[in-house]
């Protein structure tokens, strides 16, 4: 990436799964842009939807308030939504802000159901 301030969303269609990777800095700025990715994603029953957060560095509320939005979404339409590598400083922001406790597994002895995973 050119700029460290940039954000790149780019993503992958498998048979089973719709990926979306997302590099550099989520903020006010760009969700917009995410959004216009993930809009039709979410909607898309008949593949899990896999968010990839490893090359992320930054997020601010308004990129956690996408991420809650697309779960409740994906919950109501009874479609899987993850979460996946997960850098460090974002998982402690996750765990600050609470998000973390509504993307973990219903019960700990049954990852079919996990929604964060780590890399």
């Amino acid at each position: 990436m050119d700029k460290p301030n940039s954000f790149l969303v780019q993503t992958k269609k498998t048979e089973l799964e719709n990926i979306v990777y997302l590099q550099g800095e989520l903020d006010l700025s760009k969700v917009s842009e995410l959004r216009c990715v993930l809009d039709p994603l979410v909607a898309d029953t008949g593949r899990g939807l896999v968010l990839n957060l490893r090359q992320l560095q930054y997020i601010d509320s308004t990129g956690i308030g996408v991420i809650v939005s697309v779960l409740k979404a994906r919950d109501v339409l009874k479609a899987s939504f993850t979460v996946q590598e997960i850098p460090l400083k974002i998982r402690r922001l996750f765990d600050l802000t609470g998000i973390t406790s509504f993307l973990q597994p219903k019960s700990p002895a049954d990852s079919s159901e996990a929604r964060i995973i780590n890399g």
